[in-house]
């Protein structure tokens, strides 16, 4: 591939895929620090990638598996305490000076992305692409499992993320 044709391709899958980066990125850590880091990991590897491309999965497809590959291994190569303690402080300055519904729409986003992240590493993908609107085959392809079992598992996943919200809810009131 010359040059300019893989630089072409990087642009096509950035401007018709970045929003699925970021949302790995958003799912898998909180600082801002942190995803700007991983955003630009993510961009290395995939950019790396794409001589290995071969057109036999859908492009959304291999960005994901190449996301979610550098994500877990950024998720064990990293330490987190001291940025979690940052990411609180941040979250807890931002929460505050917001007003009104937005206030509350973001807050209740954050809610859902936290639980997300506490959710195991495979759980939390596979919730990931069930909000982007992945089907269960497209998961299937990322992830390496059965259609069927992928069902089951955001049956699971479903349930205890509704809980977790709700409880959360009740401990507000």
């Amino acid at each position: 591939m010359k040059p300019t044709e893989h630089e072409a391709q990087f642009q096509r899958w950035l401007s018709d895929h970045i929003g699925v980066i970021l949302k790995v990125v958003r799912t898998c850590v909180e600082s801002p620090q942190d995803q700007e880091d991983l955003t630009q990991e993510i961009m290395v590897n995939l950019w790396a990638s794409i001589p290995r491309f071969r057109g036999e999965s859908q492009t959304i497809t291999w960005i994901y598996r190449v996301s979610f590959n550098t994500a877990m291994a950024w998720r064990r190569g990293e330490r987190r305490q001291r940025q979690k303690l940052k990411g609180l402080q941040h979250e807890a300055t931002r929460v505050a000076t917001r007003s009104g519904e937005e206030s509350h729409r973001q807050e209740l986003i954050e809610r859902m992305y936290a639980a997300i992240r506490r959710l195991p590493q495979v759980d939390a993908s596979l919730a990931l692409m069930h909000l982007d609107g992945l089907s269960y085959r497209e998961m299937s392809d990322v992830m390496g499992m059965s259609e069927n079992y992928i069902g089951v598992k955001l049956n699971r996943i479903r349930n205890k993320l509704a809980d977790e919200l709700q409880r959360e809810s009740d401990e507000f009131r």
